[in-house]
């Protein structure tokens, strides 16, 4: 099969969302100006850069989430533990603006040490983020966020012999569709030339 996407797939559903799969979430919190806080799943989220660390975010509708990183600055990306699953969920509602989504899923919040965000107690980790750029995308209501990790909160189960182990806590992945997926199991692969 070939196609062209202006020209449409003619499937029940589009395959372009289950082709770039797994997808991590970032559990994006953001904070007003008026102190209300925010708490959204966003899939379409990566880290970007190593030195100095940076990750993005990018919505398909202008949410609160970016108004609130547009006010503030700063946001907050939290890992999806698969303990943390029904929880994701419940937030990805789309509420009114005046709504807590931690409270709504009843989650417990910490505060940020680096920025004024909260952030999810009990997130296997959080990274503390100041927005360094908002873009526009092609297409009707598409936008991009990256931001420059200033803070990094790690659980301390989940560290294994001095690394990051993520078997300790299996990250919840976006499939395509209304799909997901766990990591339970992980190997390790040299390259050629270390």
């Amino acid at each position: 099969m070939f196609y062209r996407p202006e020209d449409g797939h003619g499937l029940p559903h589009s395959p372009f969302n289950a082709i770039v799969t797994p997808r991590p979430i970032g559990w994006i919190s953001t904070r007003g100006s008026d102190g209300s806080d925010n708490l959204a799943p966003y899939s379409f989220f990566n880290g970007v850069a190593y030195v100095p660390p940076q990750v993005m975010f990018a919505t398909v509708a202008f949410k609160d989430s970016i108004r609130k990183v547009q006010e503030s600055g700063v946001f907050c990306v939290n890992i999806v533990s698969e303990a943390l699953t029904a929880q994701m969920n419940i937030t990805a509602e789309n509420f009114p603006a005046s709504v807590d989504e931690f409270v709504k899923a009843g989650l417990e919040k910490a505060e940020c040490t680096t920025i004024d965000c909260a952030r999810v107690a009990a997130a296997p980790a959080s990274l503390e983020c100041r927005m360094t750029a908002i873009h526009r995308l092609e297409g009707a209501d598409n936008h991009i966020i990256v931001g420059t990790v200033t803070g990094v909160h790690i659980r301390d189960d989940c560290l294994v012999n001095g690394r990051f182990d993520v078997t300790t806590f299996n990250p919840l992945a976006r499939l395509g569709y209304r799909d997901y997926t766990v990591v339970r199991e992980v190997f390790e692969l040299a390259r050629p030339d270390d």
